[in-house]
């Protein structure tokens, strides 16, 4: 498909058809292109929940305010951000790279000092929301690649903070639920899908200097 095409029937979906599931290559594909997001200083500060299965899903509806989402789709992404980048988080990202690229530790210490000063520098306040905005990258890569699958979706921060992270029993000391994504195809019933998408002319949108 036309990724503009893509993007013109994208929509954020209310009501998914409970009867369709996302299949293994189409889920995979999504999910890879989560994994290739761009990121801040390439540290993924970041984890990805995929729940699946009926019984998690249904556990996680009271922590949504409107949860027919929840309720129809085939998966529900949760996107988990950290709160703090620790030096043994940074060590393993960096060997990661040593072992990736297949050049030594050492080489790579200048860049290493570089980052780790960098995140030094930053309040606790800045660093969550640093990774925040990461999450949000990941968010808008899953959606571009749901959609050139042509599987719906729906980006959704409606949620209750305390109950969700409860229920994926997250260390709240060191990580929260940033925003969730359910996928699955429309509903018929979801009246929505016929509703012309509504944005800024380029004009407002756009200014060339």
């Amino acid at each position: 498909m036309n990724y503009l095409d893509a993007l013109n029937k994208r929509y954020s979906v209310k009501k998914f058809d409970p009867e369709k599931s996302v299949s293994a290559d189409a889920l995979y594909h999504i999910l890879e292109a989560a994994r290739l997001s761009a990121s801040s200083l390439g540290l993924q500060p970041y984890k990805i929940i995929i729940a699946q299965s009926a019984d998690m899903k249904e556990k996680l509806i009271p922590a949504f305010y409107n949860p027919s989402q929840i309720s129809t789709c085939s998966h529900l992404i949760a996107i988990v951000s950290k709160n703090d980048i620790e030096s043994k988080y940074i060590g393993a990202y960096f060997t990661q790279i040593s072992e990736t690229r297949d050049v030594s530790l050492e080489s790579l210490n200048p860049f290493r000092e570089s980052i780790s000063k960098h995140i030094d520098r930053l309040s606790t306040e800045q660093v969550i929301t640093w990774a925040d905005k990461q999450c949000y990258i990941v968010l808008g890569n899953l959606m571009f690649a749901a959609a050139l699958e042509n599987v719906d979706t729906c980006p959704m921060e409606g949620f209750k903070q305390d109950i969700i992270d409860e229920i994926l029993d997250l260390d709240i000391t060191k990580e929260k639920v940033a925003v969730t994504l359910a996928l699955g195809y429309r509903s018929e019933e979801d009246d929505f899908q016929n509703l012309k998408k509504v944005r800024k002319p380029n004009e407002k949108l756009f200014k060339f200097i």
